[in-house]
């Protein structure tokens, strides 16, 4: 495989779902290797995307400004070298930058399993702190409930999900790890939003409460729960609807390509 087609396969990779709510996020490659699932393989497959590969096609003005500020960053610490290509020393840059998010993204994932592995089995030894944070907080904020962990669906009109943390009684919360050491500067966005209030829908609970919980990656124990209104959510279910009717026209996807 070309390096085109590779980074054409890369860019067209995404979470996607069974009919039946079931994750289909790689397939068995030709060389019998698994790779990551593409738009090609959802077609032939019929596999529905995540709310996540929906919400994708909105712009995220934070994350491109944190992006920015990567490229900027990695560019005063990396002299260029004499003789260097312009292009070289530009591609040597943008790696670089990418490796902040890699490594940020590396030690979110981390922290989320090792939350998700206490609701799953009660117990983790790794990141004690955090866990200890994130179920005294969601115990003030929902008093004690019996939590149902990483539950996948296919909604009716053809899009999925894995739904962090839920209650059948009617809580849906999802769980984001990012940097901060000051509660006042932890906001949520819009794409939260959706996302919650497509999660919701999929599950069946449409007036459910719904909440994010931000767990620091700077300080152990630092988390901040949002809860969003009715009318929010009811806007947000409403804004989904459109990304998703622009994401089923652009990809000829669905109902949508008459």
């Amino acid at each position: 495989m070309t390096l085109e087609a590779k980074e054409t396969r890369n860019t067209e990779a995404g979470h996607w779902y069974t009919r039946s709510g079931e994750p289909m996020y790689t397939v068995q490659g030709a060389n019998g290797l698994q790779r990551n699932t593409t738009l090609r393989d959802a077609r032939k497959l019929d596999l529905v995307p995540s709310v996540t590969t929906i919400l994708n096609v909105a712009a995220k003005p934070a994350l491109t400004t944190w992006l920015q500020q990567q490229v900027l960053l990695a560019a005063l610490t990396l002299p260029r070298r004499p003789d260097e290509p312009e292009k070289t020393y530009l591609d040597r840059i943008i790696n670089d930058s990418k490796e902040q998010g890699r490594s940020a993204a590396d030690a979110g994932t981390d922290i989320h399993a090792a939350i998700q592995n206490f609701y799953e089995t009660g117990s983790d030894a790794r990141h004690g702190l955090h866990i200890k944070a994130v179920h005294q907080a969601l115990s003030d904020h929902f008093q004690r409930r019996e939590w149902k962990c990483e539950d996948s669906f296919c909604h009716e009109l053809g899009f999925g999900g894995k739904v962090d943390l839920w209650t059948p009684t009617g809580i849906v919360v999802d769980i984001k790890t990012k940097e901060f050491y000051d509660l006042k500067k932890v906001d949520a966005y819009d794409e939260h939003l959706m996302q919650l209030a497509a999660y919701r829908m999929g599950l069946k609970i449409p007036h459910a409460r719904c909440a994010n919980i931000f767990v620091s990656r700077s300080v152990a124990g630092l988390v901040k729960i949002v809860e969003w209104s009715q009318d929010d959510l009811k806007r947000g279910w409403l804004m989904f609807q459109n990304l998703f009717n622009y994401w089923q026209l652009k990809n000829k996807v669905g109902d949508k390509d008459a």
